[in-house]
Protein backbone atom coordinates (compact mmCIF):
# COMPACT_ATOMS: atom_id res chain seq x y z
CA UNK A 1 0.00 0.00 0.00
CA UNK A 2 1.34 3.45 -0.92
CA UNK A 3 1.82 6.12 1.73
CA UNK A 4 -0.86 8.21 -0.02
CA UNK A 5 -3.41 5.42 0.16
CA UNK A 6 -2.56 4.70 3.81
CA UNK A 7 -2.98 8.40 4.63
CA UNK A 8 -6.30 8.51 2.78
CA UNK A 9 -7.70 5.45 4.59
CA UNK A 10 -6.53 6.72 7.97
CA UNK A 11 -8.13 10.10 7.29
CA UNK A 12 -11.34 8.28 6.38
CA UNK A 13 -11.25 6.34 9.67
CA UNK A 14 -10.74 9.54 11.66
CA UNK A 15 -13.72 11.11 9.86
CA UNK A 16 -15.89 8.06 10.59
CA UNK A 17 -14.97 8.16 14.27
CA UNK A 18 -15.76 11.88 14.50
CA UNK A 19 -19.13 11.24 12.87
CA UNK A 20 -19.95 8.43 15.29
CA UNK A 21 -19.16 10.70 18.25
CA UNK A 22 -21.08 13.68 16.87
CA UNK A 23 -24.26 14.86 18.65
CA UNK A 24 -26.36 13.18 15.96
CA UNK A 25 -24.05 10.17 15.70
CA UNK A 26 -24.33 6.67 17.17
CA UNK A 27 -26.05 6.73 20.60
CA UNK A 28 -23.78 3.94 21.90
CA UNK A 29 -20.53 5.52 20.70
CA UNK A 30 -21.51 8.94 22.02
CA UNK A 31 -21.89 7.79 25.65
CA UNK A 32 -18.59 5.90 25.87
CA UNK A 33 -15.60 7.22 27.79
CA UNK A 34 -11.99 6.17 28.36
CA UNK A 35 -12.88 3.77 31.16
CA UNK A 36 -15.68 2.05 29.25
CA UNK A 37 -13.58 1.62 26.10
CA UNK A 38 -10.36 0.48 27.83
CA UNK A 39 -11.49 -3.17 28.27
CA UNK A 40 -12.19 -3.40 24.54
CA UNK A 41 -8.70 -2.05 23.83
CA UNK A 42 -7.14 -4.80 25.96
CA UNK A 43 -9.39 -7.43 24.35
CA UNK A 44 -8.44 -6.35 20.83
CA UNK A 45 -4.74 -6.62 21.70
CA UNK A 46 -5.28 -10.21 22.82
CA UNK A 47 -7.21 -10.99 19.64
CA UNK A 48 -4.29 -9.69 17.57
CA UNK A 49 -1.94 -12.00 19.48
CA UNK A 50 -4.35 -14.91 18.99
CA UNK A 51 -4.51 -14.37 15.22
CA UNK A 52 -0.71 -14.31 15.04
CA UNK A 53 -0.43 -17.48 17.11
CA UNK A 54 -2.89 -19.24 14.77
CA UNK A 55 -1.11 -17.76 11.71
CA UNK A 56 -4.46 -16.47 10.53
CA UNK A 57 -3.14 -13.68 8.32
CA UNK A 58 -6.49 -12.57 6.87
CA UNK A 59 -7.87 -12.57 10.40
CA UNK A 60 -4.84 -10.58 11.55
CA UNK A 61 -5.67 -7.83 9.06
CA UNK A 62 -9.15 -7.57 10.55
CA UNK A 63 -7.91 -7.68 14.16
CA UNK A 64 -5.28 -5.01 13.52
CA UNK A 65 -8.05 -2.83 12.12
CA UNK A 66 -10.04 -3.35 15.32
CA UNK A 67 -6.98 -2.42 17.37
CA UNK A 68 -6.36 0.70 15.27
CA UNK A 69 -9.97 1.72 15.87
CA UNK A 70 -9.28 1.62 19.60
CA UNK A 71 -6.37 4.06 19.19
CA UNK A 72 -8.52 6.35 17.05
CA UNK A 73 -11.40 6.09 19.54
CA UNK A 74 -9.26 7.13 22.52
CA UNK A 75 -7.62 9.91 20.52
CA UNK A 76 -11.01 11.25 19.46
CA UNK A 77 -12.27 11.35 23.05
CA UNK A 78 -9.04 13.07 24.12
CA UNK A 79 -9.48 15.68 21.38
CA UNK A 80 -13.06 16.32 22.51
CA UNK A 81 -11.74 16.84 26.05
CA UNK A 82 -9.07 19.26 24.82
CA UNK A 83 -6.19 16.98 25.87
CA UNK A 84 -4.58 15.94 22.58
CA UNK A 85 -5.51 14.70 19.10
CA UNK A 86 -4.58 11.74 16.93
CA UNK A 87 -1.83 13.76 15.24
CA UNK A 88 -0.24 14.30 18.66
CA UNK A 89 -0.32 10.54 19.30
CA UNK A 90 1.39 9.88 15.96
CA UNK A 91 3.97 12.60 16.61
CA UNK A 92 4.70 11.19 20.05
CA UNK A 93 5.50 7.71 18.75
CA UNK A 94 7.42 9.08 15.75
CA UNK A 95 9.63 11.17 18.02
CA UNK A 96 10.11 8.26 20.41
CA UNK A 97 11.17 5.86 17.63
CA UNK A 98 13.73 8.35 16.32
CA UNK A 99 15.00 9.11 19.83
CA UNK A 100 15.39 5.42 20.69
CA UNK A 101 17.17 4.53 17.42
CA UNK A 102 20.14 6.93 17.25
CA UNK A 103 22.10 4.24 15.38
CA UNK A 104 19.58 4.55 12.54
CA UNK A 105 18.51 8.19 12.64
CA UNK A 106 21.52 9.76 14.40
CA UNK A 107 25.28 9.59 14.65
CA UNK A 108 25.67 6.48 16.81
CA UNK A 109 27.35 3.46 15.28
CA UNK A 110 25.17 0.50 14.39
CA UNK A 111 24.76 -1.99 17.23
CA UNK A 112 23.99 -5.67 17.38
CA UNK A 113 20.60 -6.73 18.73
CA UNK A 114 21.80 -7.15 22.33
CA UNK A 115 23.56 -3.79 22.46
CA UNK A 116 20.54 -2.09 20.92
CA UNK A 117 18.25 -3.62 23.54
CA UNK A 118 20.52 -2.27 26.27
CA UNK A 119 20.53 1.18 24.67
CA UNK A 120 16.73 1.07 24.29
CA UNK A 121 16.29 0.27 27.98
CA UNK A 122 18.74 3.00 28.97
CA UNK A 123 16.75 5.51 26.93
CA UNK A 124 13.52 4.34 28.53
CA UNK A 125 15.08 4.81 31.97
CA UNK A 126 16.04 8.37 31.07
CA UNK A 127 12.50 9.07 29.87
CA UNK A 128 11.03 7.68 33.10
CA UNK A 129 13.39 9.87 35.11
CA UNK A 130 12.25 12.92 33.14
CA UNK A 131 8.67 12.03 34.05
CA UNK A 132 9.74 11.74 37.72
CA UNK A 133 9.06 7.98 37.70
CA UNK A 134 11.70 6.72 40.10
CA UNK A 135 12.78 3.23 41.10
CA UNK A 136 13.78 0.15 39.18
CA UNK A 137 10.18 -1.05 38.83
CA UNK A 138 8.70 2.31 37.81
CA UNK A 139 6.54 2.32 34.70
CA UNK A 140 5.48 -1.35 34.71
CA UNK A 141 1.76 -0.97 34.06
CA UNK A 142 -0.39 -2.35 36.88
CA UNK A 143 -3.17 -3.56 34.55
CA UNK A 144 -1.01 -5.86 32.44
CA UNK A 145 -1.96 -9.55 32.48
CA UNK A 146 -0.59 -10.80 35.80
CA UNK A 147 1.86 -13.32 34.33
CA UNK A 148 3.22 -10.75 31.88
CA UNK A 149 3.61 -8.18 34.66
CA UNK A 150 5.41 -10.71 36.86
CA UNK A 151 7.90 -11.41 34.07
CA UNK A 152 8.43 -7.68 33.46
CA UNK A 153 8.94 -6.95 37.16
CA UNK A 154 11.54 -9.69 37.53
CA UNK A 155 13.25 -8.64 34.29
CA UNK A 156 13.61 -5.13 35.67
CA UNK A 157 14.99 -6.46 38.97
CA UNK A 158 17.41 -8.71 37.09
CA UNK A 159 18.96 -5.68 35.36
CA UNK A 160 20.27 -4.46 38.71
CA UNK A 161 21.50 -7.91 39.76
CA UNK A 162 18.49 -9.18 41.72
CA UNK A 163 18.18 -12.52 39.95
CA UNK A 164 19.01 -16.21 40.24
CA UNK A 165 22.19 -17.23 38.41
CA UNK A 166 20.43 -19.91 36.37
CA UNK A 167 17.07 -21.60 35.75
CA UNK A 168 17.90 -24.61 37.94
CA UNK A 169 17.88 -22.39 41.02
CA UNK A 170 14.49 -21.02 40.02
CA UNK A 171 13.27 -24.61 39.90
CA UNK A 172 14.60 -25.08 43.44
CA UNK A 173 12.57 -22.04 44.50
CA UNK A 174 9.54 -23.50 42.75
CA UNK A 175 9.86 -26.69 44.80
CA UNK A 176 10.19 -24.60 47.96
CA UNK A 177 7.01 -22.67 47.16
CA UNK A 178 5.16 -25.90 46.31
CA UNK A 179 6.16 -27.31 49.70
CA UNK A 180 4.86 -24.18 51.44
CA UNK A 181 1.56 -24.51 49.58
CA UNK A 182 1.32 -28.19 50.53
CA UNK A 183 1.85 -27.27 54.19
CA UNK A 184 -1.10 -24.86 54.03
CA UNK A 185 -3.54 -27.38 52.53
CA UNK A 186 -4.67 -28.96 55.85
CA UNK A 187 -5.47 -25.53 57.34
CA UNK A 188 -7.58 -24.56 54.30
CA UNK A 189 -7.25 -20.84 55.05
CA UNK A 190 -8.34 -19.15 51.78
CA UNK A 191 -6.15 -16.08 52.29
CA UNK A 192 -3.04 -18.16 53.01
CA UNK A 193 -3.76 -20.51 50.10
CA UNK A 194 -4.21 -17.56 47.74
CA UNK A 195 -0.92 -16.10 48.94
CA UNK A 196 0.98 -19.34 48.39
CA UNK A 197 -0.61 -20.00 44.98
CA UNK A 198 0.34 -16.44 44.03
CA UNK A 199 3.95 -17.10 45.05
CA UNK A 200 3.97 -20.28 42.99
CA UNK A 201 2.63 -18.50 39.90
CA UNK A 202 5.12 -15.66 40.35
CA UNK A 203 8.05 -18.06 40.44
CA UNK A 204 6.70 -19.85 37.35
CA UNK A 205 6.54 -16.52 35.50
CA UNK A 206 10.11 -15.85 36.63
CA UNK A 207 11.20 -19.28 35.39
CA UNK A 208 9.67 -18.61 31.96
CA UNK A 209 11.50 -15.28 31.83
CA UNK A 210 14.75 -16.98 32.81
CA UNK A 211 14.29 -19.43 29.92
CA UNK A 212 13.57 -16.58 27.47
CA UNK A 213 9.94 -17.66 27.21
CA UNK A 214 6.79 -15.55 27.41
CA UNK A 215 4.68 -16.93 30.29
CA UNK A 216 1.42 -15.75 28.69
CA UNK A 217 2.28 -17.60 25.47
CA UNK A 218 3.22 -20.69 27.46
CA UNK A 219 -0.11 -20.65 29.26
CA UNK A 220 -2.05 -20.00 26.05
CA UNK A 221 -0.33 -23.03 24.56
CA UNK A 222 -1.25 -25.11 27.59
CA UNK A 223 -4.86 -23.91 27.36
CA UNK A 224 -5.03 -24.87 23.70
CA UNK A 225 -3.53 -28.28 24.46
CA UNK A 226 -6.07 -28.86 27.25
CA UNK A 227 -8.95 -27.93 24.96
CA UNK A 228 -7.66 -30.18 22.21
CA UNK A 229 -7.25 -33.20 24.47
CA UNK A 230 -10.51 -32.70 26.32
CA UNK A 231 -12.35 -32.54 23.00
CA UNK A 232 -10.68 -35.86 22.17
CA UNK A 233 -12.18 -37.26 25.38
CA UNK A 234 -15.63 -35.99 24.37
CA UNK A 235 -15.23 -37.40 20.86
CA UNK A 236 -14.12 -40.78 22.17
CA UNK A 237 -17.05 -41.00 24.59
CA UNK A 238 -19.52 -39.81 21.94
CA UNK A 239 -18.63 -42.82 19.79
CA UNK A 240 -19.92 -44.92 22.70
CA UNK A 241 -23.03 -42.80 23.09
CA UNK A 242 -21.86 -41.24 26.36
CA UNK A 243 -21.08 -37.78 27.69
CA UNK A 244 -18.18 -36.96 30.06
CA UNK A 245 -20.56 -36.73 33.03
CA UNK A 246 -21.50 -40.38 32.40
CA UNK A 247 -17.91 -41.65 32.38
CA UNK A 248 -15.54 -42.39 35.23
CA UNK A 249 -12.37 -40.41 35.83
CA UNK A 250 -10.33 -43.49 34.92
CA UNK A 251 -12.12 -43.81 31.57
CA UNK A 252 -11.57 -40.12 30.76
CA UNK A 253 -7.92 -40.36 31.82
CA UNK A 254 -7.41 -43.30 29.44
CA UNK A 255 -8.80 -41.24 26.55
CA UNK A 256 -6.63 -38.29 27.61
CA UNK A 257 -3.51 -40.45 27.51
CA UNK A 258 -4.53 -41.82 24.11
CA UNK A 259 -4.84 -38.23 22.83
CA UNK A 260 -1.34 -37.46 24.13
CA UNK A 261 0.10 -40.48 22.34
CA UNK A 262 -1.72 -39.53 19.09
CA UNK A 263 -0.26 -36.00 19.23
CA UNK A 264 3.28 -37.34 19.50
CA UNK A 265 3.05 -39.56 16.43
Amino acid sequence: MSAARASSELSRLLTIMARLRAPDGCPWDRVQDFASIAPYTVEEGHEVADAIERQDWSGLQDELGDLLLQVVYHARMAEEAGCFAFADVAKSINDKMIRRHPHVFGEDAARDAFAQTEAWEAQKSMERAERAETGTLAGVASNLPALTRAAKLTRRAARVGFDWPDASQVLDKLEEEAAELRAELPKADPARLADEVGDLLFVLANLARKLDLDPESCLRGANAKFERRFRAIETGLATEGRAPAEASLEQMEALWQAAKVAERR
